[in-house]
């Protein structure tokens, strides 16, 4: 047990200097985890062994809800059609192919086994590619497929992983028979994250207090994912079809206070969460070449290149060939054009080529292989394929992950900040305009004082003038960059200031025995919300 709290210490010290670090350099934070992970396994310093069920229950679950908590559901249904093509169907097409070549390569390995294989590299984990995308300014839609992709695809692979496994060791195997089960598995966790997501919305209807919603919060995908898998269904489907009904809901069913309180906390969690599971695939190179020491060099050179060559090379053939395909059924982007999407550009196509970065899913799935199957006999091929999986898992994830800023930035696919920026000051001017078009009738609906609404229409009228002020700002930055003026920039820098003195007064009267601590966080917090909402200084929210 000591050991465990001294691996976990040590864990958290090192996510902390990595995470230093990646901010310094812009390098993946998930890369530098892992490579740190593989200098831990080569020390003599307390370690942990992936437990795929524990990884698979308590880790998984959480990360993508939390991911689906923070997508945007408009966003992937109008790119329905190409996240599907990701997330399913490219999936589907690399497990199969995998399951052929190793099992063409690899003596004594059977189809099912292959397939299993192919399903537990399938799935890309976007973690490290989307934190790289986001520090390098990936355009939006870009953003979508690739968190659509990583949302599903999971589920997909999966489910094709448990249907494989179980041909794999009962001796049989029937693609019709395992396409049913992935059909109903996949249906069955649709249902089940919806009607977990019509029981939150019902309890979040009774329950406002925001130490509840966020137990509830924390508590949701669990349940989600525990009946899924009760029901003989999709787990990880109905965590996912769960988070994003919810995610969707809540600026409606959840009070400010409540979201944020929640959002923290779930930053948390992706936080330390995601740290662990990429020190952990580091940490597994040890186990990983225990086994195999009964398989010739050679052997295991051509079936970790093979299988490292199709996840590279399969992911930017299928996006080439789909821009054949007939118009209905090609992949597109939610964007311009005469119903309202266009196809993949050649830039496009290759930044998300070089997104598929493989993480902690592939090597949980391919950890949990059964040790041996129903007649007794050894799985046929474990320790190679496990290794295959690690290769690839390393190649991806530090390779891809290091080149992926570089690619997005060369590409020139960033977002223009500046456009951004004026979509949501008009959003924000468009709100206040609605706010003060109908304060006459809440004044007098509420029996409002004429001070008071003249004092709530004064204060209206001069966010509307301040975000005006920014909308001119931002007309003149033509290039996609931010250009403040410096009468702006001076405001921003006063409003902060103004702030500082408020906060240091407050400790002024902590000090000297004025003001109790419970009221100082009080009000600090209150400071806290304006100075948040000032943004960085970098320029306007």
């Amino acid at each position: 047990m000591l050991g465990i709290l001294a691996f976990v210490l040590l864990a958290i010290a090192v996510i902390i200097v990595v995470h230093l670090v990646a901010d310094k350099t812009g390098l993946p934070a998930a890369a530098l985890l892992t490579l740190a992970g593989l200098a831990g396994a080569a020390l003599p310093i307390p370690g942990i062994e992936l437990e795929p069920e524990v990884i698979l229950t308590f880790v998984i679950p959480p990360l993508l809800y939390s991911a689906a908590l923070n997508s945007s559901l408009l966003a992937i249904r109008k790119n329905l059609r190409s996240v599907f093509s990701l997330s399913v169907a490219l999936i589907v097409a690399t497990a199969v192919l995998a399951g052929v070549g190793i099992d063409l390569l690899i003596p004594g390995v059977s189809l099912a086994a292959g397939i299993a294989f192919g399903a537990a590299v399938a799935p890309p984990d976007p973690v490290a590619a989307l934190a790289v995308g986001r520090r390098a300014g990936l355009h939006p839609k870009i953003i979508t497929l690739v968190e659509g992709e990583g949302l599903l695809n999971d589920a997909t692979a999966l489910t094709m992983f448990s249907v494989a496994v179980a041909a794999a060791t009962s001796g049989g195997f029937s693609l019709g028979h395992a396409g049913g089960l992935f059909l109903l598995a996949g249906i069955g966790g649709v249902v089940v994250g919806a009607v977990v997501a019509f029981a939150v919305r019902l309890v979040r209807s009774v329950v406002r207090e925001p130490l509840m919603l966020n137990s509830i919060s924390l508590a949701t995908p669990f349940a989600a994912y525990l009946l899924g898998e009760q029901l003989h269904a999709s787990g990880v489907l109905a965590v996912v079809v769960a988070g994003l009904l919810v995610g969707h809901d809540t600026p409606r069913a959840v009070s400010g206070a409540s979201r944020l309180q929640t959002g923290a906390v779930w930053r948390l969690v992706d936080f330390l969460l995601e740290g662990f599971v990429f020190l952990l695939i580091g940490e597994q190179l040890p186990t990983i070449l225990t086994g195999l020491d009964a398989y010739a060099t050679g052997t295991i050179v051509v079936a970790s290149v093979v299988s490292v060559g199709i996840v590279l090379l399969l992911r930017p053939l299928w996006l080439t060939l789909t821009e054949y395909l007939p118009r209905r059924l090609h992949m597109r982007l939610g964007a311009e054009g005469a119903d309202g999407s266009r196809r993949l550009s050649g830039k496009e196509v290759l930044v998300l080529s070089w997104a598929g970065t493989r993480g902690v899913i592939t090597l949980a799935a391919i950890f949990s292989l059964p040790l041996v199957t129903s007649t007794g006999a050894p799985f046929p091929g474990r320790d190679l394929l496990q290794f295959c999986a690690f290769v690839i898992v390393l190649v991806t994830l530090v390779g891809q992950g290091m080149t992926f800023g570089p690619l997005v930035r060369a590409t020139g696919l960033q977002a223009d900040a500046a456009d951004e920026a004026r979509l949501r000051n008009e959003a924000r001017a468009a709100s206040v305009n609605a706010a003060l078009a109908g304060l006459d009738q809440i004044a007098h609906d509420e029996g409002l004082e004429p001070g008071v609404t003249n004092a709530l229409r004064t204060s209206l009228e001069q966010r509307a003038a301040r975000y005006r002020r920014r909308l001119e700002a931002l007309q003149d930055s033509a290039d996609g960059t931010i250009v403040l003026s410096p009468a702006l920039e001076s405001a921003l820098s006063a409003r902060h200031l103004v702030i500082d003195a408020q906060r240091e007064e407050l400790l002024r009267w902590r000090d000297a025995g004025r003001l109790p601590d419970a009221s100082l966080r009080i009000l600090e917090r209150e400071l806290d919300h304006e100075e948040y909402a000032l943004g960085t200084g970098a320029g306007p929210r």
